[in-house]
């Protein structure tokens, strides 16, 4: 979300009142560790409670209870399938989409974490039969999207609402967790940007938001916790600390390169929480500058440029599971 007169032009609003982003409301429902393990597992092909309690090591109640989580928010439904005895968890339509979210956080894990190591897991696009990597963009030229080249406007759902209730907790993603029974591209940039304030956080540094007590005030976030995402993006490679006015002490919270490569997945959630939790209602509109076209960001394999989605492709694993 490129830096734009839309942030000069801000009016002055009580704290009590936040801006309208699709990215939250998709933050909220799929960012918990356990959540995220059980949705992967399940992009992975579990679809029984034994399985995941087996292949997660989680503990009973914690999974019924985020197992029922994504039954309410209508990630998962219970059904069986014909020849086979038992419940199964299946995905939904929303719940399958959240496909793109995963193959976004992949690409960026794939290029920014990997180290010199090949990524964990090669996945294969069974449409055109090639060995490839996702890639996020534009749904009208089928470009990659960068943040210098796309523009956003006010959308129909644009403004401001009251404020939603805040995290409780300090990280909603706790790396123990999300490292356990497989090495994860995905997993790897969750335990960069893997909780609520820290996507709040980067969502207002998109917007151009750079100073410390700006963010502060526009996220109403307590200042031992804005300090320390502050320093763990910093610590991560996401922000780099740049010092502003002559002689001053104060600092700005700029973009790196990789930081600005994390825009990618953020606007696939903002396209998801769009179709699924605002339609009609999309806070911002987003324009590709390269071929002028409002659009819509999407993951496609990197040979053909079709859409990915997760019963057309495949993967070999270049790891061996900690648990059968």
């Amino acid at each position: 979300m490129s830096v734009s007169n839309h942030v000069q032009q801000e009016f002055s609003r009580p704290r009590e009142l936040e801006r309208n982003c699709s990215v939250r409301g998709t933050v909220e429902l799929v960012i918990d560790s356990w959540s995220f393990l059980i949705i992967r597992e399940a992009f992975f092909g579990i679809r029984r409670f034994d399985r995941f309690q087996q292949r997660l090591g989680i503990p009973r109640q914690t999974l019924t209870n985020r197992l029922n989580a994504l039954i309410e928010n209508e990630i998962l439904v219970v059904g069986k399938k014909e020849g086979e005895a038992g419940r199964q968890y299946f995905f939904t339509e929303r719940g399958k989409d959240l496909f793109q979210i995963m193959l976004s956080l992949m690409e960026f894990g794939d290029r920014w974490l990997s180290g010199d190591a090949k990524p964990p897991l090669q996945m294969i696009h069974t449409t055109c039969g090639a060995e490839m990597h996702p890639m996020t963009v534009c749904s009208e030229c089928l470009e990659p999207v960068e943040t210098h080249t796309v523009h956003f406007r006010d959308g129909p759902g644009a403004g401001y609402s009251p404020v939603s209730e805040r995290p409780r907790t300090r990280r909603s993603s706790d790396p123990k967790v999300l490292e356990r029974v497989r090495p994860c591209s995905v997993a790897r940039s969750l335990q960069i940007i893997g909780d609520k304030w820290s996507f709040l956080v980067l969502r207002e540094a998109y917007f151009g938001v750079r100073r410390y007590d700006e963010m502060r005030e526009k996220l109403g976030i307590a200042s031992n916790v804005l300090a320390d995402r502050l320093a763990r993006l910093v610590d991560a490679g996401v922000f780099d600390r740049v010092p502003y006015g002559s002689g001053s002490r104060r600092c700005e919270y700029r973009f790196t390169d990789m930081g600005r490569a994390l825009y990618k997945p953020m606007i696939v959630m903002m396209a998801w929480g769009d179709r699924w939790l605002n339609p009609d209602a999309a806070p911002l509109r987003l324009r590709h500058r390269t071929c002028g076209n409002d659009f819509t960001p999407q993951v496609v394999c990197s040979e053909c440029k079709e859409p990915l989605k997760a019963n057309e492709t495949d993967y070999f694993l270049r790891y061996d599971l900690s648990v059968p």
